[in-house]
């Protein structure tokens, strides 16, 4: 224990961290809030402190970040690619070191946490692709000699709070596409994992310290809900916020920003289901369950969390994930043999074990999993073997999110009974359907189909790529993060009309009479 203490320490003075940091950025380092732990959930061990920002100090940040947008927005579009360019390479370098604090911080295991470095460097070396990429339209106009096209402005300082979960990434997804397209970012992390996030700005403010570019475009405010969230999502001078988190968080961040008509970007909860056919190809059916129920110990908004199987196939599909849950080692994420972590905190596995004993009442079977695992080999509050249950569509416990591993395997007869079982919750984030007949594939993915914002064919719930847009309907939210054209969310749209022509024409042929000429 004493070496993996000098291990850590070492590890965080690689990435510029301390044992207490201050946790607010625009330019310069400051915070005289709280003190908060970081407390890894691997052993239940403070990594280090972090000072948060006060009200004041929230109120410097947002100055700074504004400050800065007004200059950056007058930089060429491929020099703000240049930056990011320059970014990626710093977190290419970076990428071990940094994905080790990621397991540290959440628990996730280390594939897991070099993993979300990579996503950070996927969206970087795509938004420098897309930083001479910013089209607009030309647009025929109904008036002669005139000319009307539409283009795209910088929007001004891009809020962005992010979940513990995926501590980094998503922040990426959002914060290298605002800066490339003009914005500055004002970024307020889960409270569970400060660390990460301090150590990447840290990174983005050596690359702007280098350019000679005002490192402002990347701050950063560790806050509570009060002094920092409540006062970012009421604040006027932010025009976009983009909120990752539970749907409770985003309802309540969604409805503060549009009573000041400021845009949000809402990338909340998920409840994923798989359909199984009878023609599915099984063994790839159940890798992909596995690893999307049980990556990230169910704590991905793209968690695998109901699966409705066919009635012919059943038997075999349980027979198959029970084998393979049974391989599943629990333990210490920083060892390569692990493949799933402990939960964040101890009020997680509490919020498991309630789910599963009102899986019960209800009438569901467990049959393998959920219990708390203690002892010396599981040193911290979050250990729990994954979990898989039948169940109803229509039980109440299957209708929402467990931010945890457990699995519903839910029977069906028919295709288009398990599409409307499917669409049956709240919930619209990611969709999949293994079969090998075409017809079913296609009507899956028809407007009668999955009603999720992604829906995907022979392959999981769980692992998004960086270039399609990635977000969902209904209680997800409705954002759009990430590729495609999602880039137009942090920039303004103006439609532009130019008359060369020695005429005032009017639209839709209005003959409007007197004259102003002297």
């Amino acid at each position: 224990m004493k070496n993996e203490g000098k291990s850590s320490a070492l590890l965080l003075k690689k990435l510029g961290l301390q044992e207490t940091n201050p946790g607010a950025f625009c330019g310069e380092w400051f915070g005289s809030g709280p003190v908060l732990q970081s407390i890894s959930p691997i052993n239940g061990k403070v990594l280090a402190r972090v000072r948060e920002a006060s009200a004041a100090e929230y109120e410097t940040a947002v100055q700074g970040a504004q400050a800065a947008f007004e200059k950056w927005r007058a930089v060429p579009a491929p020099k703000r690619g240049d930056i990011i360019r320059q970014f990626g390479n710093a977190l290419r370098a970076a990428k071990k070191d940094l994905g080790q604090l990621v397991t540290l911080e959440t628990g996730k295991i280390l594939a897991e946490g070099e993993g979300e470095v990579q996503e950070m460097i996927d969206i970087c070396d795509f938004a420098v692709g897309l930083s001479r990429q910013l089209y607009g339209l030309t647009i025929a106009s109904e008036r002669p000699q005139h000319r009307m096209l539409e283009q795209w402005q910088p929007l001004g300082v891009v809020g962005i709070i992010s979940a513990f979960n995926f501590p980094v990434a998503v922040w990426a997804w959002n914060s290298v596409l605002a800066v490339v397209c003009g914005d500055s970012t004002l970024w307020k992390p889960s409270e569970k994992t400060p660390l990460t996030a301090i150590a990447t700005i840290k990174i983005a403010e050596k690359v702007c310290r280098t350019n000679k570019i005002d490192p402002a475009i990347f701050s950063l405010v560790v806050g509570n809900r009060k002094n920092v969230g409540e006062r970012l999502a009421n604040d006027r001078r932010i025009p976009l916020v983009s909120a990752t988190g539970s749907t409770k968080m985003g309802r309540s961040v969604g409805q503060a920003v549009m009573r000041r008509m400021g845009k949000s970007l809402l990338e909340l909860g998920g409840n994923n289901g798989i359909i199984v056919a009878p023609s599915a190809d099984l063994n790839l059916a159940s890798s992909a369950i596995l690893f999307g129920a049980v990556g990230t110990a169910g704590q991905r908004c793209t968690s695998t969390r109901r699966v409705f199987v066919h009635e012919s196939i059943q038997e075999e599909l349980t027979k198959r994930l029970l084998a393979a849950y049974q391989q599943v080692q629990v333990g210490d994420p920083t060892d390569p043999k692990t493949l799933m972590g402990p939960l964040i905190d101890a009020r997680a596995v509490e919020t498991m074990q309630a789910a599963l004993k009102t899986l019960q009442r209800e009438g569901g079977t467990i049959l393998h999993g959920g219990e708390r695992l203690r002892g010396k080999q599981f040193p911290g509050d979050g250990y729990v073997t994954p979990c898989i249950a039948v169940a109803q569509a229509h039980f109440k416990i299957v209708q929402q999110e467990t931010f945890a591993p457990i699995l519903y395997l839910i029977p069906y007869r028919n295709l288009e009974e398990a599409i409307a079982a499917h669409n049956s919750v709240p919930q619209g984030l990611s969709s999949a359907i293994f079969t090998n007949e075409l017809r079913e594939a296609e009507q899956f993915l028809s407007s009668g189909g999955s009603d999720c914002g992604i829906a995907n064919v022979n392959i999981g719930t769980s692992g998004a790529e960086i270039g399609g847009a990635f977000g969902g309907e209904k209680d997800t939210g409705g954002g759009r993060e990430s590729g495609s054209d999602a880039w137009k969310n942090y920039m303004r749209r103006q439609t532009v009309t130019i008359n060369y022509s020695k005429e005032l024409p009017l639209a839709q042929g209005i003959k409007f009479g007197g004259s102003a000429t002297a």
